[in-house]
C-alpha cells in the first residue's frame, strides 16, 4: 500500500475498490452477468427518434429485442474466482454488471472524484486490452489500449479520469488473444483516498427469517466461507421469527462452523420483516462495534463481493450514504428487477423511474447494448433484501417502523433523505431473489400491509396536502377488487385505513396480533378460500354461451376500459345469475385475472399467481353495495382527516421508531432470554 503527502500535508494512501470476479459455481445462466461475449448493438438514442408516439412505441419494442447470438464462454474457461482464459483469436468483454466499474456513481457520491487506476495482469503473447468509456448516452469511447506483444505476460497499470462522468457512464475493458490463449489473472480498480479512509469499516448482517431454514442456513454458510468477506463481518444476526427453525436445518451445522462465533441467532415472535429488522438495527446500535447494519432477506442467494463493494463505496461516500444492491430473478439468473427505485410523490407508489426499464435480462442484452442503463439513476430507497445502513444514520433517525411488512424501507430511504442521507442503490452489489411478479400479495393477507403502510407513509412524508392522487387511486383499486368479487381483499383493505384513521400509536401494540386477527377476517370468504385440487370446484357452466363465441381474453382497448370501469359498477348492483350460485361461469388463470374480465362473471374459478391452488370467486349484490357503501365513507374521511392525521403521524415518527420504543416492544422474549441465560445448568 502506497502513502503519500500533498501540498497541504494531508496523507493519502491507495485502496482497492473492486476487482474482478467470476462466478462462484461456473453456473451457465449468470455467465452474461460476469463476461460479455457478444458485440455491442446499442439502441437508438431516444432524441433522435423523437416524439412522435407510434415511434416512440416502436423504439421501446426495439429496446426490449435480444441482441444475443448465443455466444458464450465455456466454464473451463473460468480458471478461478479472478482469472479468465480467453481462447486464441477469441474477443471478451468485462463490460458487465459485475466487472465494469460504475465510474458515475463514485464521481457523484464519493470523495473519489478525480480518478481511479485500473491494473491488470495477463499472461500470452500477442494478448491486447482495450479500455473503454461510456457516456451517459450510453456511446462507448476508446481511452486506451496495451498488448503483451513478444512478452509471456505482463502487468499493465491505466490511470484512468472520472471528469466526464457527472451523469453517468461506465470504465471497462475487453481483451483479444492472439496467436496464444490470454488468461487474465486479475484485474483491479483502486484510487488514491485520504489515510484517514483507508481501513475498512464492518458490518452487522441482519436477516430476518421465518420458517426459511435451508435457506438461510445455506444463505449463511455461503457468507461464511468466503475468506475475503471475513474480515468485513462484526456479527451475523439472524432473527428466528418462525417455527420452523434454522438450527434444526441439516445444513446449520456446516453454518456454524463457518461462521464460528459471529453467527448470532435470536429468537422471538412472529413480528414481521420489520420487527426483524428493527431488532436487528437494535442490536447493532446498541452494541456499537460495526460502522453498518446489512439488512438482508433470509430467501437469496448473495455474491458476497458484493457485501464488501457495498461497505467500500460506503466507507468513501462523502457523508454518511444507504448503500443498496440491486435484485437479479432467483428463477431466471440474468433478469434484474430494477435498477433503482422511487417513490412517485403525487401517487405515492414506488416504481422504477419512467426513463429505466424493470424485469431486464442482461443476457439478452447486456450493460453495453443497453442506452439506458449507462445514466446514473438516483433513487429514493433500496429494498431491504440487501440495504447497508451506517449505524451513524440509525442513531440519528431512529429504527424501522412497526409496519410488519412493506413499505418499511422505502419510508425509511425517504425519513434519511430528508435527514441528508442520500441512498444509493449500487452497480455490482446484488442478490438473487424471488422475483415480486411470482406472488400474490396484492389480493392475500398482505394487501392490508399494502395499504395501512402505504397510507402511513404517505402522512408522513407526502408533499401535497392530501397526499396528492392517493386517495382517489385506492378509492379506484378497491372498487376493482369489488368489481372482481375479490371481497375478502376489500375488507381487509377497510380494515387498513381504519387503523390509519385510528393514528400512529397502536402500531407497536397491533405488531404481533395483527397478521392472525387479519387472517382469521379474510377466510370467511370463498375469495380467499384456496384449494389445490381443481376438483373441489363444481364444473363450469352457463346459462348463456358468450356473446358471439367471443374470446374475453383478449387485452382490451383504452376505449373498451373506460367503458368497463363505467359500466362494472352498476351491472354489481343487478342480481346475479341463478346457475352461477352452484357452477363457476369459468375458469381463469391467474394471469388472466384483471378487473375488466372478472366483472363480466357472476362466478368463476381463479388460480393464484404462484401456480399451487385456486378459489372460487362468486357475486354477491348485497355484500357489493354495503362494501361499496363503507369504501367511499372511509375515502371521504382520509380525505377530510389528512390533514390532522398527517400532523398526528409525523409528531409520533420520532417516538415511535426510537431505541427505547422498540426495546419495549422486544421486552417478552428479551426478559425471557434473560431469565433462561440466568437459570443454572
Amino acid at each position: 500500500m502506497s502513502t503519500s503527502t500533498d501540498g497541504a500535508g494531508t496523507g493519502t494512501s491507495r485502496r482497492l475498490l473492486q476487482r474482478q470476479i467470476m462466478p462462484l459455481d461456473r453456473d451457465f445462466d449468470v455467465f452474461a452477468l460476469y463476461v460479455d461475449a457478444e458485440e455491442a448493438h446499442l439502441d437508438a438514442d431516444k432524441y433522435e427518434i423523437g416524439g412522435n408516439r407510434a415511434a416512440k412505441d416502436l423504439n421501446n419494442a426495439a429496446i426490449r429485442q435480444s441482441t444475443s447470438t448465443g455466444r458464450g464462454i465455456h466454464p473451463d474457461q473460468i480458471e478461478s474466482r479472478t482469472a479468465l482464459r480467453v481462447r486464441s483469436g477469441e474477443r471478451l468483454s468485462l463490460g458487465t454488471y459485475f466487472n465494469a466499474f460504475p465510474a458515475s456513481y463514485w464521481r457523484r457520491w464519493t470523495v473519489v472524484d478525480t480518478a481511479v487506476r485500473l491494473t491488470v495482469e495477463v499472461s500470452g503473447s500477442g494478448a491486447t486490452l482495450i479500455v473503454y468509456r461510456s457516456l451517459a448516452n450510453g456511446r462507448a469511447q476508446r481511452v486506451d489500449s496495451a498488448t503483451t506483444g513478444s512478452e509471456p505476460s505482463a502487468t499493465f497499470e491505466f490511470d484512468l479520469t472520472l471528469k466526464p462522468f457527472v451523469d453517468g457512464g461506465w470504465y471497462w475493458y475487453d481483451v483479444v488473444a492472439g496467436d496464444d490463449d490470454a488468461v487474465i489473472a486479475s484485474a483491479e480498480w483502486s484510487a488514491e483516498v485520504p489515510a484517514d479512509r483507508v481501513e475498512h469499516g464492518t458490518a452487522d448482517i441482519a436477516i430476518t427469517t421465518m420458517n426459511r431454514p435451508d435457506f438461510c442456513a445455506r444463505l449463511l454458510t455461503q457468507m461464511g466461507e468466503d475468506e475475503r468477506l471475513a474480515p468485513y463481518l462484526d456479527t451475523v444476526l439472524v432473527m428466528e421469527q418462525g417455527t420452523q427453525k434454522v438450527a434444526d436445518s441439516e445444513y446449520f451445522a456446516q453454518a456454524r462452523a463457518s461462521l464460528g462465533d459471529t453467527l448470532r441467532i435470536v429468537e422471538q415472535g412472529n413480528l414481521g420483516g420489520s420487527g426483524g429488522y428493527a431488532r436487528g438495527q437494535l442490536e447493532s446500535v446498541r452494541k456499537g462495534t460495526a460502522t453498518y447494519a446489512l439488512m438482508m432477506d433470509d430467501d437469496v442467494v448473495c455474491e458476497p463481493e458484493g457485501i464488501i463493494r457495498a461497505i467500500t463505496f460506503g466507507d468513501l461516500a462523502r457523508r454518511p450514504t444507504i448503500v443498496g444492491g440491486h435484485m437479479f430473478s432467483l428463477y431466471n439468473k440474468s433478469s434484474l428487477h430494477s435498477f433503482g427505485e422511487i417513490v412517485q410523490p403525487w401517487r405515492f407508489w414506488w416504481q422504477t423511474p419512467l426513463d429505466g426499464y424493470s424485469q431486464w435480462d442482461l443476457s439478452a442484452r447486456n450493460i453495453r447494448s443497453s442506452r439506458w442503463l449507462h445514466k446514473r439513476v438516483d433513487v429514493d430507497f433500496n429494498g431491504w433484501f440487501m440495504c447497508l445502513i451506517p449505524r451513524v444514520v440509525m442513531e440519528d433517525v431512529g429504527l424501522s417502523l412497526p409496519l410488519f411488512i412493506k413499505w418499511d424501507d422505502s419510508e425509511y430511504g425517504l425519513r434519511a433523505k430528508a435527514a441528508g442521507y442520500p441512498t444509493v442503490t449500487f452497480p455490482g452489489a446484488a442478490v438473487w431473489h424471488v422475483p415480486w411478479t411470482d406472488k400474490n400479495d396484492a389480493l392475500d393477507w398482505q394487501a392490508y400491509f399494502h395499504v395501512r403502510n402505504r397510507f402511513i407513509a404517505a402522512l408522513l412524508h407526502s408533499p401535497y396536502p392530501r397526499g396528492g392522487r392517493m386517495v382517489r387511486e385506492d378509492l379506484n383499486h378497491t372498487i376493482a377488487h369489488l368489481v372482481s368479487m375479490q371481497y375478502s381483499t376489500v375488507e381487509i383493505r377497510h380494515l387498513a385505513l381504519q387503523d390509519v384513521l385510528a393514528g400512529p400509536h397502536r402500531l407497536h401494540d397491533l405488531l404481533p396480533t395483527r397478521l392472525a386477527e387479519v387472517n382469521a377476517h379474510r377466510k370467511q370468504f370463498t375469495d380467499a378460500q384456496l384449494h389445490a385440487d381443481r376438483e373441489a370446484f363444481p364444473e363450469v357452466r352457463r346459462t348463456k354461451p358468450p356473446k358471439k363465441g367471443r374470446d374475453t381474453f383478449e387485452v382490451p382497448g383504452r376505449i373498451s376500459t373506460l367503458i368497463s370501469a363505467g359500466l362494472a359498477p352498476l351491472r354489481h348492483l343487478k342480481p346475479a345469475r341463478p346457475l352461477s350460485r352452484e357452477f363457476p361461469e369459468a375458469e381463469i388463470r391467474a394471469m388472466d385475472a384483471k378487473w375488466h374480465r372478472l366483472s363480466s362473471y357472476d362466478s368463476a374459478v381463479v388460480s393464484m399467481n404462484d401456480g399451487t391452488s385456486a378459489a372460487l370467486y362468486r357475486r354477491d349484490p348485497e355484500k357489493y353495495r354495503e362494501l361499496l357503501g363503507q369504501t367511499v365513507h372511509l375515502h371521504e374521511r382520509l380525505l377530510r382527516e389528512w390533514p390532522q392525521l398527517a400532523a398526528e403521524y409525523r409528531a409520533a415518527l420520532g417516538t415511535i421508531t426510537a431505541p427505547e420504543t422498540w426495546e419495549k416492544t422486544f421486552e417478552p422474549w428479551t426478559a425471557r432470554a434473560d431469565v433462561e441465560q440466568e437459570e443454572p445448568a
